[in-house]
């Protein structure tokens, strides 16, 4: 089952200075995913981000078939020209760190098979990129991507926004854009008008 967050444009065909990435925050559970448009000299544009639900799954290997599958549908309906996703975090569960890490795996499989370049961050790493501090919690980066971004999250959405700081971490690390916060305090005040 997907769940959807906001939807703040639709494009239908990319031109060739425009770049659709597709973020993905893998898991078992829930999985998600966020799609920004980036163009020369334009704000980012939220496309669309959400959560696949897969925890009414009970056997592991269907929830891999069933990873597949809504990748792949992401895929061939937003037509994305690239794929970043989170790596998996490495913790003291060798179980659960093996499981995330052929979710992740099987949503990689389902972006080459579509022949769309994928490229790999680590967890601190997309968080320092989007608020300036790799140990930010999942909230605060989602606060800092409703400033970013323009959009009201849902903390239900914590996954999807995870996925939408992949998608903006890569778009960062790829050095296209220039005046990037280094922290909460430097985005307020660089943009005094946009916090209230």
């Amino acid at each position: 089952m997907f769940e959807f967050g906001y939807i703040a444009c639709m494009v239908d065909s990319a031109t060739p200075s425009e770049k659709l990435i597709l973020g993905i925050d893998p898991g078992t559970s829930v999985m998600g995913y966020g799609l920004i448009c980036v163009k020369p000299k334009q704000p980012i544009q939220l496309i669309q981000y959400g959560v696949i639900h897969l925890s009414k799954y009970t056997n592991h290997e269907l929830k891999l078939k069933k990873i597949f599958e809504r990748v792949l549908g992401i895929l061939d309906e937003y037509a994305p020209d690239e794929v970043a996703l989170e790596a998996p975090f490495y913790g003291k569960n060798v179980q659960s760190m093996l499981k995330l890490g052929r979710a992740q795996g099987v949503a990689m499989a389902a972006a080459l098979f579509r022949e769309v370049p994928i490229t790999e961050y680590a967890p601190k790493l997309v968080k320092k990129s989007v608020t300036g501090n790799g140990n930010a919690s999942k909230q605060q980066v989602a606060r800092m991507l409703e400033q970013l971004l323009k959009f009201k999250g849902e903390n239900k959405l914590l996954d999807a926004t995870d996925a939408l700081a992949v998608a903006l971490c890569h778009y960062y690390q790829n050095g296209t854009i220039k005046n990037k916060p280094s922290s909460w305090k430097a985005f307020v005040n660089q943009n005094p008008s946009r916090v209230g």
